[in-house]
């Protein structure tokens, strides 16, 4: 077919002793630079010069990370990320975005076709590699843990990682999230999911730039447009998990409003599903009351007081009062009223020893 760039790169392929990372880019001066810095690193690196051959080299070569350049002549790099993400066999197929383009038009396409990362030229080795790197790590969490509680873990640590202001708060979601859903009558799979769901819930900010993640004070009307498109990153990123159709849609809808004014699709009232709701409710909490880099950490009374006025248009009316007698038992050492699943419990011990 002649998709590798020498004969060198179609040995160094198949000898599949080092994670393979294939590099599709039309230029060849940044596509030499970007496969010597890999192969430096000890992984086996292949360079192809246009679309169409870049998807025939996934096919035949199955790599485990690609770097993608958008401008590509044939198909480009969206079409090529919206082609992996559709197949099954190559969902969960890393991609990083390396290119010139630097608008946030751009980016938002990009992160919406299915990239997992963004890097524009001129790309720094070591940002480079430290980005392979994470992904490789989320990669083989996805596809080699086998327990659910593992994978659930794994995801939840690489969110954290990004992302220091959610440290400890997924966890502390996963326990009182779990706790409401017991109350209102949940249980086994469907109050684990709650569990999971919370946990989970901000998974996709994996896919959102860190500089907004940490920054002070509002957002453009193009920083929050990218912001608002985690619930969707994260639905897609658990989507390959057998266990993810129970909790993907909590991940999906948790910023849905009662009202009908939330996203991503909109819904009103009972429409949303019962996790979503109870995990809005208990991420909005603790964002008041832990505070962000863009507001200032709030009173109890305060947080409490502004839930209630949100009873109806926000928040579902009815799990807002559960969800506080919820966290006064909680705070008064009362247990749940039955067992809460594993992940919760343990998550709930983390937080409690921090």
């Amino acid at each position: 077919m002649g998709v590798p760039d020498t004969p060198d790169d179609r040995q160094t392929a198949a000898a599949g002793q080092q994670p393979l990372v294939l590099v599709i880019e039309d230029e060849p001066t940044m596509r030499g630079l970007l496969t010597r810095v890999l192969e430096r690193e000890g992984y086996d690196a292949l360079g192809i010069g246009n679309g169409e051959m870049g998807m025939r080299a996934i096919v035949e070569y199955a790599p485990q990370m690609v770097l993608l350049d958008l401008s590509l002549p044939g198909i480009d790099g969206f079409e090529i990320c919206r082609r992996l993400r559709a197949d099954p066999l190559t969902a969960t197929l890393p991609v990083i975005v390396i290119t010139a383009h630097t608008s946030m038009e751009d980016m938002v396409a990009a992160l919406d076709a299915g990239a997992d990362d963004f890097l524009t030229k001129p790309v720094q080795q070591i940002e480079l590699l430290a980005r392979i790197r994470s992904a490789m790590r989320l990669r083989r969490a996805i596809t080699s843990l086998e327990r659910a509680t593992q994978i659930v873990a794994a995801l939840a640590n690489a969110v954290e990682a990004k992302d220091l202001g959610l440290v400890t708060h997924c966890r502390w979601l996963a326990h009182h999230a779990a706790r409401v859903g017991a109350n209102v009558g949940l249980r086994g799979e469907e109050l684990e999911a709650v569990a999971y769901g919370a946990l989970l819930h901000d998974v996709g900010k994996i896919g959102v730039p860190e500089h907004l993640l940490r920054k002070e004070g509002p957002l453009s009307e193009d920083e929050w447009s990218l912001m608002r498109r985690h619930p969707e990153i994260g639905e897609r990123i658990c989507r390959p998990l057998q266990a993810s159709r129970t909790f993907a849609p909590i991940i999906r809808h948790h910023h849905e409003r009662f009202g009908g004014d939330g996203y991503p699709d909109g819904l009103r009232g009972d429409r949303i599903p019962l996790g979503a709701r109870i995990v809005a409710i208990a991420d909005a909490y603790e964002a008041m009351v832990h505070g962000r880099p863009y507001q200032p950490a709030q009173a109890h009374e305060r947080a409490r007081d502004e839930l209630m006025s949100l009873r109806g248009a926000q928040f579902d009316p009815e799990l807002v009062p559960v969800f506080l007698d919820e966290l006064e038992r909680d705070t008064q050492g009362v247990p749940p009223l039955v067992a809460l699943p594993q992940i919760a419990v343990l998550e709930r011990e983390a937080v409690a020893g921090a």
